[in-house]
């Protein structure tokens, strides 16, 4: 029974609890200000459909900050492993194909382009643990290779023509519940359960708090980072696809604005940027948060301009908030390894 008040007290200086916090402030004051548009039920479903996307990558972004590294490469991965996806579609399947042959060539584009992230997630940790790359500058040179890599094989256009099937990845509802926000719902709690309830999360936590103790506690780092980095280029994957379904089509520069706010969303959840902390119920709380606010100000008529500066100044706001909770948890990084 004496613990119970420390336990909340512990609870409410979280990140998480503060999110929470701020998720249903940002949503009361915009149902508040435009109810009859905010809270209809067209709306409410368009914010299910919209965020998934760039959640996705979010997520991505989380798994790799936990190593104290990071991810620059989700969007060019996204959109390659989409063009890769569209490609097979349009030369094998094409608009007018339907019943199983079309749900064949998906299921073979679906594959070919959780390959094409699986590779491209090697090639980067391959940059960040084996060369000792800074994974900042490393995922920032291999994300221009992957984006020039689509605009190569598409010429910069769009590439459209898809069998109606592929519309249930981003378009469809399955008992009223949005595919995209399932999807979502299902990676978040994958990635919960790896990152809290395995010795791989474990390890990934135990190296990004302090890579020098891994080192010494026998872990193999090396192998750590690669499949950090290959979960991240998978998920990557799956936004992509997210992507060309709700578009209806794939190109190299689609989601362009999505990476510095897979980044914002990251860092606004309570991930540490030094690495070894990270909730991913904060990085959802993040996304609401953000998909709240941005439909209450469109509703709003708010410009773009005044949209970002608000943006930056929660994201300013939560990590003064929170770093003080950083500054204990900066690891002191090992040479080479580290990246």
């Amino acid at each position: 029974m004496s613990g119970g008040p420390r336990t909340e007290a512990k609870l409410t200086e979280t990140p998480e609890f503060r999110l929470a916090i701020i998720a249903v402030a940002v949503f009361v004051l915009m149902a508040a200000l435009s109810p009859d548009r905010f809270l209809s039920p067209q709306n409410l479903t368009s914010m299910a459909f919209q965020f998934p996307e760039f959640a996705i990558l979010a997520l991505a972004m989380t798994i790799t900050m936990m190593t104290g590294g990071i991810d620059l490469s989700v969007v060019g991965v996204a959109n390659l492993s989409a063009v890769i996806a569209a490609t097979i579609l349009t030369a094998f399947a094409g608009a007018g194909m339907v019943g199983g042959a079309a749900i064949m060539w998906l299921m073979i584009a679906i594959v070919a382009a959780l390959t094409v992230g699986a590779v491209a997630g090697f090639l980067n940790g391959i940059l960040v643990s084996r060369f000792g790359l800074p994974p900042i500058l490393a995922t920032l040179g291999s994300g221009l290779v992957f984006t020039g890599l689509a605009v190569a094989m598409t010429g910069g256009s769009a590439v459209m023509g898809f069998p109606a099937v592929v519309a249930v990845i981003g378009n469809s509802t399955i008992f009223h519940v949005p595919v995209p926000l399932i999807l979502f719902a299902l990676l978040a709690f994958g990635l919960h359960v790896l990152l809290t309830r395995t010795g791989f999360g474990l390890r990934v936590t135990m190296y990004g708090a302090n890579p020098l103790a891994a080192l010494f506690a026998a872990i193999d780092v090396d192998r750590i980072l690669l499949k950090v980095y290959v979960i991240a280029g998978m998920f990557s994957s799956v936004a992509g696809l997210v992507i060309m379904s709700r578009a209806n089509s794939a190109k190299a520069d689609y989601g362009s604005s999505y990476l510095l706010l897979a980044v914002l969303i990251a860092v606004l959840g309570g991930v540490n940027p030094y690495g070894g902390y990270g909730r991913v119920i904060g990085v959802v709380l993040a996304v609401l948060s953000m998909q709240f606010l941005s439909s209450g100000l469109n509703m709003l008529q708010v410009s773009n301009f005044a949209r970002e500066l608000i943006w930056g100044g929660l994201l300013l706001l939560v990590m003064v908030i929170n770093v003080t909770n950083w500054a204990g948890l900066r690891p002191r990084r090992a040479p080479a390894k580290a990246g």
